[in-house]
């Protein structure tokens, strides 16, 4: 394995590397894979190149990329790859042959020069399909442990590049790059916090506690949020809740039978992430590579909620250094209920002196650039005529 982490060639050497080159991004399936895609699709386009994203059927692709009209996305069928001996790989074998020849088409008609795939089995058959067209192919894995497609995925591809430097070890005599995660455009711009707090109809005077569970397995986090609320002190707390579309309609009630004096909004989705992470005082998520890159940004402390069931248990992989580092509180999910939630929510918004380090720390996590470093890559390896 031959890891390094790129320093980057001046900005006219990267705008004539990248001028007029075509770039498909293989991306969606969670909001981890699809904003860090369209993060690099922004960039590309930003050189003068061309990009094509490729994203899935699923409601959160249609929701996420809502305001993007000037970007080219075609959605084709994603389907997890089961184990190797279930029956079900007999209908993953016909959808991922379906997929191939789509993005064999796709690639050829778009005249590719690369293809990108930010990590999930959306990214497989695109990457397939320029690797047997002889095209640079990259995989992009933000988590620190990679996932089975992206293992899959890293096959096809001539060089891996990674988020965390612990990850660059799964990959084995590959090479890699340490890049980052892409951090989406829309959040490159602080708001104003007054402002992000009218937005959501919120009260200047009170600490701000953001909910967010992310594109997919947050009912629990849910669930815990909705049960907090009476015991909240709604004299100097108050919540922004974004439940996700599936879990909007169970957490409501709890919202509007909230006690009186307690300012909460809930929401099913934000498509400005922005004024939402501007508000917050106290972030309460799961830690994919992507929640925790916008965290970083913003220089929020957060209480990090592992989904257990992600594979490799990759999620509490990701929240382990951000603990170690003062940056966040990892409470794994078997560990609370209603009464521990919410009583350790409490405290530690009731803790100034603790939040301020905290969010000193997750800023010290950012990682401004990583667009541009991903795309010098390929911007580089479109120009020797290969991948590596």
């Amino acid at each position: 394995m031959a890891t390094e982490t790129p320093s980057g060639p001046s900005a006219s050497e990267s705008l004539s590397t990248i001028s007029g080159k075509r770039l498909v991004v293989a991306c969606g399936g969670t909001g981890g894979h699809l904003f860090p895609g369209i993060a690099v699709a922004e960039e590309w386009r930003a050189r003068g190149g061309e990009a094509l994203l490729i994203i899935s059927e699923k409601q959160i692709d249609t929701l996420a990329t809502e305001g993007y009209g000037h970007l080219r996305f075609e959605r084709q069928q994603s389907i997890a790859m089961p184990r190797l001996l279930s029956p079900k790989m007999i209908g993953f074998g016909i959808g991922f042959l379906k997929g191939l020849a789509h993005s064999r088409k796709l690639i050829k008609a778009f005249n590719a020069d690369a293809v990108l795939g930010m990590g999930g089995f959306t990214s497989t058959a695109p990457l397939v399909a320029g690797w047997m067209r002889g095209l640079p192919t990259f995989i992009h894995e933000s988590n620190a442990i990679p996932g089975r497609a992206n293992l899959l995925n890293a096959r096809f591809s001539t060089r891996a590049l990674v988020g965390f430097e612990t990850c660059a070890k799964h990959f084995g005599k590959r090479q890699v790059s340490v890049v980052g995660t892409p951090l989406r455009p829309s959040l490159a711009t602080i708001p104003d916090r007054a402002t992000a707090l009218a937005h959501f109809g919120l009260r200047p005077d009170r600490h701000t506690l953001l909910v967010m569970g992310g594109s997919q397995g947050a009912r629990r986090l849910n669930e815990l949020t909705a049960q907090a609320l009476e015991k909240l002190p709604a004299e100097s707390v108050q919540v922004l809740h974004i439940s996700g579309p599936q879990d909007f309609g169970l957490v409501k009630p709890a919202h509007e039978n909230a006690p009186a004096d307690l300012t909460t909004t809930v929401i099913p989705f934000c498509a400005e992430m922005q004024m939402a992470l501007a508000a917050a005082d106290l972030v309460v998520c799961r830690s994919g590579a992507s929640t925790l890159t916008e965290l970083a940004a913003y220089g929020l402390p957060a209480v990090l909620v592992p989904y257990p069931f992600a594979a490799h248990d990759h999620q509490t992989r990701n929240a382990e250094g951000f603990a170690e580092a003062g940056a966040a509180r990892l409470w794994p999910q078997d560990e609370l209920d209603e009464e521990t939630f919410a009583d350790r929510l409490v405290a530690l918004l009731e803790d100034e002196t603790e939040l301020q380090w905290m969010g000193i720390a997750m800023k010290a996590f950012a990682t401004p650039g990583a667009s541009g470093a991903i795309c010098d890559l390929i911007g580089q390896s479109i120009l020797a005529g290969r991948g590596d």
